[in-house]
């Protein structure tokens, strides 16, 4: 699994100035990259399930996720922002990374949940949550999170 995420998924210094924003730059990346064919669905799917919960973690993390039959193959992008952004989370503070995961619908309910289960165990980790929010190298950022989706 840690062939889902690589340098070239993590994006630094992304401008945003609400979830919608942050939903919208990771639709974008994901038909950029190759993961979905549809902006919209993926767009709509993000959403959907910030309508269900939200996904915001805490110490600044979120971990966005869209189960859609548009997107084409499992993928993690990486969203460090330039600011932080209002995002209802369990410690109330603001988001500062999102973690967003791209799964095909026909994985929702394998592929998805451990792929979730790893990078929210991740973040439980403080030296991880550190590695990833005091980096501004992608490639070590990818690292620290293909270690954790192993």
């Amino acid at each position: 699994m840690s062939e889902m995420i690589a340098s070239t998924n993590v994006f630094l210094n992304v401008e945003a100035k609400s979830v919608d924003d942050v939903l919208e730059f990771l639709s974008s990346k994901a038909v950029e990259l190759g993961y979905a064919d549809d902006k919209d669905a993926v767009l709509a799917s993000f959403k959907h399930r910030e309508e269900l919960g939200s996904t915001g973690m805490a110490d600044g993390f979120a971990i966005p996720h869209a189960k859609d039959d548009a997107i084409k193959k499992p993928g993690i992008l990486v969203a460090k922002l330039a600011n932080d952004v209002a995002w209802k989370s369990t410690d109330d503070v603001p988001v500062t990374t999102a973690i967003g995961l791209l799964m095909p619908g026909a994985e929702a309910g394998t592929t998805h949940l451990l792929v979730l289960a790893k990078v929210s165990s991740m973040l439980m980790h403080e030296d991880a949550r550190k590695r990833i929010a005091e980096s501004d190298d992608p490639a070590a950022i990818a690292s620290v999170i293909a270690d954790a989706v192993k």
